[in-house]
């Protein structure tokens, strides 16, 4: 299933997309109102949503005429996020400080403030009095259906409700002037996510997936989750490790090589931009820069 939270002149509501439609699950049954509602709600109210669409149903709305949401507007916690996921990446980044990378023994994790959540296809915003260096960062997001502490990588999979796209926008200055990586993060709307999450079923696998981030039309980074140093299953028995994975608990695993900030020169995001995010099984996410 592709699920989507979306609004058309009304309260936000959850949606099954379906072709170049969208089916609200209010016309397909007594379901949760919301996304963190129905991922909480667990298998079985999974599986009778995939009843009630195996059977005679209301059309959808045609999905142009609805906006779309991100589809978890608000995480329950910040936006878990890995850095230097790809070796590549690592390199670039390394290089571009004029350093060498070095093996990671555990991934490098940081998180984006939940005011950071944008629509994935609503506009960026851009204050050249915060930041005059937006970079851009398609990601896989994963998202947890199942909640768990402790998590084995055998059994990481069954936890994860389904897979959506995420642009970890980055303020590459603030992140300097800081040294740190979370004000640089959580710029607000600095995390487009969606444009819906594809469920796990139709993901079998989460490491053979194309990404790529195209800027004005041109191809900036093209890579593959195959080259993720640390893989989902990884990721989640990691961060459960000590800490306890909710329903809902969006998880970004990280960007391949192709950034801005380490090309040469350095290439930033600017007012009229469009960036748009791809992953295959899943779509893409595109959003303009807009000046605040």
């Amino acid at each position: 299933m592709r699920l989507c939270t979306f609004e058309q002149g009304q309260e936000p509501q959850v949606g099954v997309v379906q072709a170049e439609t969208v089916i609200p699950l209010a016309a397909l049954g007594r379901f949760p109102a919301t996304m963190l509602g129905l991922i909480a709600a667990g298998p079985p109210a999974w599986l009778a949503l995939r009843q009630a669409l195996a059977g005679d149903h209301p059309a959808g709305l045609p999905l142009n005429s609805v906006h779309l949401l991100a589809p978890i507007p608000r995480p329950p916690k910040n936006v878990i996020c890995l850095g230097l996921n790809y070796a590549a990446h690592a390199q670039e980044s390394a290089a571009a400080r004029g350093q060498v990378a070095k093996p990671l023994d555990y991934p490098v994790v940081f998180t984006k403030a939940g005011t950071s959540v944008n629509g994935p296809y609503d506009p960026i915003p851009y204050d050249p009095a915060v930041s005059v260096e937006i970079d851009w960062e398609a990601e896989l997001g994963v998202v947890i259906g199942r909640p768990g502490r402790g998590i084995s990588a055998a059994t990481a999979l069954d936890h994860v409700f389904g897979y959506t796209i995420i642009n970890d926008v980055t303020a590459r200055d603030i992140q300097r002037q800081h040294k740190q990586y979370f004000l640089g993060k959580s710029l607000d709307g600095a995390c487009p996510i969606g444009p819906w999450i594809v469920t796990a079923d139709e993901i079998p696998d989460p490491q053979q997936l194309r990404l790529r981030t195209l800027v004005n039309g041109q191809l900036k980074q093209d890579g593959h989750t195959a080259n993720q140093i640390f893989n989902v299953a990884t990721t989640i028995s990691i961060l459960s490790r000590g800490m306890t994975l909710e329903a809902g608990d969006v998880i970004a695993t990280g960007t391949p090589e192709g950034v801005g900030f380490a090309r040469t020169p350095p290439e930033f995001l600017r007012p009229g931009d469009v960036v748009q995010c791809e992953i295959e099984a899943i779509g893409h996410i595109r959003n303009v820069i807009r000046q605040a």
